[in-house]
């Protein structure tokens, strides 16, 4: 164990800190949701992550995006594994720097336990449930983190077993909505709290 397992094992028992480790979880988006979510994972004891998207980090993502100044211009996925490192060293980040899409979602994450849908665009959100949701993992996808002043709306739907979605449901991220910090951060620790406690169930199954 290295300092940080050291210090999340006063929070959780050995057997849940193993078994989370066996979990691999995929992330597509490395954005607000994606970037955030990672970091709650790592921080929960979760070891195994996938990383994928193509875009770099600019600097209209720093005011919701965990990355810092010295990182812009860097690939999203190769600045995030480096924050998730210096989280738990121990942690095995796989960065896919591409555009994630029919063909190659599959083989990037069908070793996947959990898949967290972290993208802005609709269709690949319909793709990502589509191709990922009839699997037998859970996938959590997050809809309607536009503005602020709306922490009480935002809700966790089961859509059905194994699509889960968290947001307020209805706000889209526009000009009068804009994408802030406190909602697309609240989205994001929603999403990573519903994998923790979806694998804390399995492992008390199982024990």
């Amino acid at each position: 164990m290295n300092t940080f397992e050291h210090g999340l094992a006063r929070y959780l028992d050995g057997g849940f800190l193993s078994f989370l480790r066996s979990v691999r979880i995929g992330i597509i988006g490395a954005g607000g949701l994606g970037s955030n979510c990672a970091v709650h994972l790592v921080r929960s004891g979760f070891t195994d992550i996938v990383l994928a998207d193509a875009d770099v980090v600019e600097a209209s993502n720093l005011n919701r995006q965990h990355f810092t100044l010295v990182q812009v211009g860097c690939p999203k996925v190769a600045a995030l594994r480096d924050n998730l490192l210096a989280i738990n060293p121990a942690a095995r980040i796989t960065a896919h720097h591409l555009h994630v899409n029919a063909q190659n979602m599959n083989g990037l994450f069908d070793s996947c336990d959990a898949v967290v849908e972290a993208v802005d665009d609709p269709r690949t959100k319909k793709l990502i449930v589509e191709t990922m949701a009839l699997t037998g993992r859970i996938v959590v996808g997050a809809s309607g983190l536009g503005g602020y002043g709306r922490a009480g709306s935002m809700t966790v739907r089961t859509l059905r077993p194994g699509l889960v979605i968290v947001g307020d449901h209805v706000t889209p991220c526009d000009i009068p909505n804009p994408p802030m910090s406190p909602s697309v951060g609240m989205a994001a620790a929603m999403q990573a709290d519903v994998i923790l406690n979806h694998f804390h169930t399995l492992y008390k199954e199982r024990t």
